[in-house]
């Protein structure tokens, strides 16, 4: 069954479907889907089949993560030849470049299918507030979709596409996932640049993943992620990789009274079947006191941070109230009110906030809660737009405000047919031990995926991969196995973790030092080679002593593996290999060499 984001990319792999046939089948479930609240515009069905045959035909384009993967953009993200409207058509403007995320997407194999709905602006929890209509919710028909990320959401449960982007701000990109039975990733604040974004709130605003699988789900990750100078909230964050599932998991869960349901019985009760699964998995459960939590929740939205949001739009309230969704313009103008005085107040707050956290987080591995209270329908909602919406983010509004990572992630379906997930929780640069944790949760319910009944497939079984406080070092030359500095590696306590290729965006360069070594130039993606390297692991205190030793030209720098990963590895930079021989054309260091001995 080809579904999921692994399986999509392994048949075209093994040639059983063209990129172009899985874009064309994307197209074609659009159209006979016949929902119009779900895409704000399309991209025109002839320039994506041809991107998608442009694609196939590149050279080493099968060794793409995303390999001819469909995928759909929420529309207050930027790509180039679509509007971007916010779901507001008056702030509409046409953007010429990608947004960073997109562009990444995009030299990982990625094909952009369209732009979808959403809670205009991102304000929202609800996916009600747009003039583009309402997503429907397939799981059940009465419900809201979830927003902001409504149309994204929707899109990866119907099986429109398996891939979609969102943003998240205050739960943007858990509450669609849990309303619609699907994986919803929110990364780490500043790993995914949010340049070409339409902000919401500058200093919180996250790029988000929709998927049917963790294992897609950070598969899109590792693609999007790293540092971008084009966004001054982006920061150089590490992204590791999954791991087997940890032996003695220590979950957080709410001090006894601290959970709040509002009544909603069901939703109590599936929370409670979500904690007995976790501990049939071996995770041991700890009190976690929420009170300060809940506390920096009210912040998002009675203190200054709505101020940003009316930052973005102040203009067009000034000349065109009437454009924007009432609901919205009631939420945003408050943020015309607020005082300097205020700000700091309420910054001072949240720093202390966020060291409680930090010290709620020394004693376990993540804090599991529900994603949602409980849910409402489309009719409750329009009926009380901003009680329920806040009701809803519960759970979510304090997680950027504390510089915290989040998976959410499907748990059960309750007896009336409504979905229920539950959400992980773990201090920043955590993102691949939520997932490790996450995926197995996932795989032990036995849920379909999405609203089509799919049958979930096998997990694939992960390397053991870096442990403790290790850290992962790629090398190309006289480190690897068996060449003249491998011993250098092997005395400071390095294991070889798996040999792998850059992604075809180098080219090597035979550097004229003693012993030989090549240098690793980063080109334009698509405009060298993909050059053959080992990974090793090394324990974080030998790193430091091996970067400090490394000498000129050589730098550590980030180096893009083939699967979209990033990993710290030799490189240079342009001026030192003036002059040098290039070699990318043997493919690796190691062919160079032999060819070089038997001369």
């Amino acid at each position: 069954m080809t579904e999921t984001v692994a399986a999509i990319v392994a048949a075209h792999r093994a040639g059983q479907l063209t990129p172009a046939q899985t874009v064309a089948r994307s197209f074609a479930r659009i159209r006979a889907h016949d929902d119009p609240a779900i895409f704000i515009s399309l991209r025109v069905e002839n320039q994506a089949l041809a991107e998608a045959e442009q694609l196939a035909s590149k050279k080493d384009a099968a060794r793409l993560p995303l390999f001819g993967v469909p995928v759909a953009v929420k529309d207050n993200i930027d790509v180039a030849g679509m509007p971007t409207t916010a779901a507001c058509p008056a702030f509409s403007y046409s953007p010429t470049h990608d947004a960073t995320a997109v562009a990444r997407l995009r030299a990982a194999g990625a094909i952009v299918i369209g732009k979808t709905n959403l809670d205009q602006f991102a304000t929202g929890l609800v996916g009600t507030r747009s003039p583009y209509g309402i997503p429907k919710n397939l799981l059940r028909a009465d419900l809201i979709p979830g927003g902001s990320s409504s149309g994204s959401g929707v899109a990866v449960a119907a099986g429109l596409v398996p891939l979609a982007l969102g943003t998240d701000t205050a739960g943007s990109g858990r509450v669609p996932a849990m309303l619609n039975n699907i994986v919803g990733l929110k990364p780490s604040l500043g790993l995914v640049s949010t340049a070409g974004l339409v902000p919401a709130c500058r200093t919180l605003d996250c790029v988000s993943v929709f998927s049917l699988t963790v294992d897609d789900a950070m598969t899109a990750l590792q693609a999007i992620a790293g540092p971008d100078g084009a966004d001054p909230y982006s920061r150089d964050r590490r992204l590791a990789e999954m791991t087997p599932f940890p032996a003695n998991l220590r979950l957080g869960v709410p001090n006894k009274g601290q959970l709040i349901f509002f009544g909603d019985k069901a939703s109590e009760a599936a929370y409670a079947e979500a904690l007995k699964r976790w501990t049939s998995l071996g995770a041991t459960l700890v009190e976690f006191d929420l009170e300060p939590f809940y506390e920096t929740a009210r912040l998002l939205y009675e203190g200054p941070w709505v101020a940003e949001r009316y930052l973005v739009i102040r203009n067009l309230l000034a000349s065109s109230p009437d454009a924007i969704h009432p609901v919205t313009r009631e939420i945003i103008i408050a943020g015309s009110r607020l005082s300097a005085a205020d700000t700091f107040a309420a910054l001072y707050r949240l720093q202390g906030l966020r060291k409680i956290a930090e010290r709620g987080f020394a004693n376990i591995d993540a804090l599991v809660l529900p994603t949602t209270p409980t849910v409402y329908s489309t009719a409750q909602v329009l009926a009380n737009p901003l009680e329920l919406n806040s009701r809803l983010g519960t759970y979510t509004n304090f997680v950027n405000l504390l510089d915290l990572c989040a998976l959410a992630l499907p748990a059960s379906m309750r007896p009336d047919g409504i979905p229920f997930g539950i959400t992980l929780l773990a201090p920043a640069g955590q993102d691949a031990r939520l997932s490790s944790i996450g995926r197995m949760f996932h795989a032990d319910t036995k849920l379909p995926m999405g609203a089509l009944g799919l049958p979930q497939p096998p997990l694939v079984t992960l390397p053991a991969g870096v442990s403790g406080d290790e850290i992962a070092i790629a090398v190309v030359g006289a480190h690897l196995s068996g060449m003249a500095l491998n011993g250098e590696l092997k005395t400071l306590g390095g294991r070889l973790l798996e040999q792998a290729t850059t992604a075809p965006d180098y080219k090597l360069y035979a550097l004229e030092t003693t012993p030989p070594k090549p240098g690793m130039l980063r080109v334009a993606a698509g405009a060298g080679a993909s050059i053959e390297l080992e990974i090793w692991a090394l324990p974080a205190a030998a790193f430091g002593k091996f970067v400090a030793s490394v000498p000129p030209p050589l730098s550590i720098g980030t180096v893009r593996l083939a699967d979209g990963r990033g990993v710290k590895g030799f490189i240079v930079e342009a001026a030192d290999v003036n002059g040098t021989r290039e070699i990318s054309a043997f493919g690796g260091w190691r062919a160079f060499m032999a060819e070089a001995a038997a001369e």
